[in-house]
């Protein structure tokens, strides 16, 4: 690959992701300082990041590899996003923000799977030559976070109060459009199969691949895939809040240590995955979500706060250790028949069901042990999805045989 087409790509993921960033971590701060919003309704508008996931593979499936260049989709999307961002700046009610949101995410999922068409079509070695590029997206997620605490000050207690959140929705839709005009640029991505095609839908989102579940060892993978998700959601939906409420400073930069840790943490995942094997891998990805729950719940903005940074910069081996190693494992089962498919249903699988009942769960249990306006028992709300962790950890433990010599 040209030393140039890798700095153009490099560009793309950078700006895809800090997109994502640059309003996901904040939207929880936001709804509780903007709008008063109870924890049901943060988790309606979370779960629109799972239907966005669902809808996705229609997107992709139906148009993207059919009829149009996967660059050209991808700058009309974006183009469109950062029209429906500068509506959710605008909105004055969860009413008005909820259609905008929904809408977004349903545009903004599918072009997770357009960058990642982008880029291979460019590369003669993707095991090699795609985690150098991939990881300018989670270095765009950083930096998103940390202009929010560090330049612009917006998630301050003071400022969150005041509303000030809402101009990451701004800052957002500027980007957004800057990289739907920067699309049209990239190298050219044409869609991978003719128009006239036969439609196969079990193809598009997955199905053909359920034949993997006959398979004892996958079935038990796939149905912890989706129960991991509920604790995960918490993050997602309860931690950026959380460290906002409590005190801590800065709090969208501090939350960007988790991604700092993923990279960290992608770079050593081949070590552990090839000394200890998928299933001990795995389990330690599982006992890392219960560790920072735990941390979560008994750190403070004060004399504890290492606590709280701690569980923060555990997200790397949450999420690479399970979702990473995950797809490692998905692929390896699939063979070349499947392999698209058996990706297409794990991601249906966690980002859409596992994700729309984990936030469904995550805004009943905040509810539930809400004392006052912004003012929790977070004890026992970060108690539960450690217990649930620990739960689903001890469920692989017992019944997924270890498949280590069969993976290397």
């Amino acid at each position: 690959m040209k030393q140039t087409t890798r700095i153009r790509l490099s560009a793309m993921m950078f700006l895809e992701f800090f997109i994502w960033g640059g309003w996901f971590v904040t939207l929880s701060p936001f709804l509780t300082n903007n709008f008063k919003a109870s924890g049901s309704t943060q988790a309606t508008v979370f779960s629109t990041q799972s239907w966005g996931a669902i809808i996705a593979p229609f997107v992709i499936g139906l148009i993207a590899d059919r009829f149009f260049n996967a660059e050209k989709i991808l700058g009309v999307l974006h183009i469109i996003g950062a029209a429906l961002m500068y509506k959710l700046y605008t909105a004055d009610n969860v009413s008005a923000f909820y259609p905008y949101v929904l809408a977004y995410m349903i545009l903004y999922m599918p072009t997770i799977a357009l960058v990642n068409s982008v880029s291979f079509k460019q590369m003669k070695d993707p095991e090699k030559e795609f985690s150098s590029i991939r990881v300018w997206g989670t270095i765009g997620w950083v930096v998103a976070g940390l202009l929010i605490s560090y330049l612009f000050h917006w998630d301050s207690k003071e400022n969150a109060a005041n509303g000030l959140l809402k101009n990451t929705f701004l800052m957002t839709a500027i980007v957004s459009l800057l990289l739907g005009l920067y699309s049209f640029t990239l190298p050219n991505t044409p869609p991978a199969k003719t128009a006239g095609g036969k439609i196969n839908l079990r193809e598009i989102i997955g199905l053909d691949a359920l034949k993997l579940l006959k398979d004892k060892n996958f079935f038990i993978f796939f149905f912890a895939s989706i129960l991991i998700c509920i604790p995960l959601a918490f993050y997602y939906q309860v931690a950026p809040d959380f460290i906002s409420n409590i005190g801590v400073k800065n709090p969208t930069g501090k939350m960007a240590i988790g991604q700092v840790s993923e990279i960290l943490f992608m770079l050593l995942l081949p070590v552990f995955f090839s000394r200890f094997g998928f299933k001990k891998t795995i389990l330690l990805g599982m006992l890392a979500w219960a560790v920072r729950y735990i941390l979560f719940a008994f750190g403070n903005a004060g004399d504890l706060s290492f606590m709280l940074l701690t569980g923060i910069a555990l997200h790397g081996v949450c999420y690479d250790f399970f979702f990473v190693s995950g797809y490692i494992y998905t692929n390896s089962k699939a063979g070349e028949k499947y392999k698209s498919a058996a990706q297409g249903l794990i991601t249906l699988a966690t980002y859409g069901i596992g994700m729309l009942i984990g936030f469904e769960v995550a805004g009943k249990i905040t509810d539930v042990y809400k004392i006052a306006d912004n003012s929790f028992d977070y004890k026992m709300i970060w108690i539960i999805p450690a217990a649930i962790a620990a739960a689903i950890f001890l469920l692989f433990a017992l019944f997924f045989k270890d498949e280590k010599k069969q993976l290397q």
